[in-house]
């Protein structure tokens, strides 16, 4: 699946607490009111809460309630334009924490502060930083504050709380920022799904989930489309239908290989591969063979052209490292970005896959926000 969106989807928690979560809409409609709420992610992701308003409305008693209440880290996310305008730089050049978490280095208001930690200094620097007339003069560094780099295109890239913030304040017309804060119990541990019913109840709030706004803006918003199609005859598997779409957050393009009626609603036959030059172009390590290819991508196209029906899904990286294809990775894992490929397979119609891979338990969070599910697996290693 292509790693240029990541979303989640609804864990059986979140179903079975359903009655207490709250539509986008509604949601939305809280942050354009100026009301605080909480925002939760998938089960199988961070699995927490985060107390969530727009940047515009984080008042010195906002911010006490977050640092009083919440407990968690304050922290301000801006859309990348914003950040690069504020000229601050990522905390950490190479990311390595768990979820990527985008943090650039703390901030503090250069004017009208004090020790710069305090409810209403906070309050101050996050005004400063999202006034779109102030420039990097306007900011210190380190600081009490601490700016997320939202990716371009939100929850439909990155499906974390940074991304939800920005998204939903956007969609409530306000300035694309927000102001979150981690929520953990008294004991100290971080609050779940039923703590956090009770912690909403308790504080007239009303929660929402991340799963939720990536179906409500896959309604309202498409990052890929289709530039072209024909049809074309490859040495693995004979004549395919081509087509090929472009990712209008980076313009890359993605190439979908397909045999046979796909749309007919039955389970599609499908290989999801992340284009590798290395191996794919150069052949570089793979051992030859006299009973024929041994990468996975001519295996799998094979095994789809016997088939007579299915799909290859090739994906590209916008920025690909040649150090990084080197790199093996066959174990089983969580896909948690896999939004472009989503929305290509549900613009296509397919909506069943049966995928052919070696790593039956791999897992892709976040599928059903379109539409799609996995149904089967058929073995790379029978191609």
């Amino acid at each position: 699946m292509s790693e240029t969106q990541a979303f989640e989807k609804p864990g059986p928690v979140e179903a079975e607490l359903r009655s207490a979560i709250s539509p986008t809409e509604e949601i939305i409609a809280e942050a354009r009111a100026g009301r605080m709420f909480i925002l939760v992610d998938h089960e199988d992701r961070e699995n927490e809460g985060d107390l969530v308003i727009p940047a515009e409305f984080a008042t010195p008693e906002v911010i006490n309630f977050m640092a009083t209440h919440g407990k968690g880290l304050i922290c301000l996310p801006m859309t990348s334009e914003r950040i690069d305008r504020l000229g601050l730089p990522m905390m950490a050049v190479n990311n390595s924490s768990r979820h990527e978490t985008a943090f650039t280095v703390s901030i503090e208001a250069r004017e009208g502060v004090s020790t710069g930690i305090s409810a209403a200094d906070r309050a101050l620097t996050i005004a400063t930083a999202i006034n779109e007339q102030n420039t990097q003069a306007h900011i210190a560094t380190p600081g009490h504050v601490f700016p997320l780099r939202a990716r371009n295109g939100g929850v439909l890239v990155r499906a974390g709380h940074t991304e939800a913030a920005v998204d939903i304040s956007r969609l409530a017309g306000l300035n694309p920022s927000g102001v979150i804060c981690e929520i953990m119990k008294e004991d100290g541990t971080m609050a779940r799904l039923p703590d956090l019913v009770e912690f909403a109840q308790a504080h007239g709030m009303k929660i929402g989930t991340i799963s939720d706004l990536i179906a409500y803006r896959h309604k309202h918003d498409n990052l890929v489309r289709e530039v072209r199609r024909e049809t074309v005859t490859s040495s693995h598997g004979g004549t395919w239908d081509m087509r090929i779409f472009a990712d209008q957050i980076t313009n890359t393009e993605h190439v979908v290989l397909s045999k046979g009626d796909i749309t007919d609603g039955k389970p599609v036959l499908a290989r999801t591969h992340a284009l590798n030059a290395l191996e794919d172009v150069l052949g570089i390590g793979l051992e030859a063979s006299a009973a024929g290819p041994t990468g996975k991508l001519p295996r799998a196209m094979n095994i789809i052209a016997r088939e007579g029906r299915g799909a290859v899904f090739l994906f590209r990286q916008p920025r690909p490292s040649l150090a990084s294809e080197m790199e093996e990775d066959d174990t089983p894992r969580t896909i948690k970005q896999t939004g472009l490929g989503a929305q290509i397979m549900s613009t296509m119609g397919v909506h069943e896959l049966i995928l052919v891979t070696d790593s039956p338990k791999t897992r892709y969070l976040g599928l059903d926000a379109y539409g799609i599910s996995i149904v089967g697996t058929h073995p790379l290693s029978e191609g």
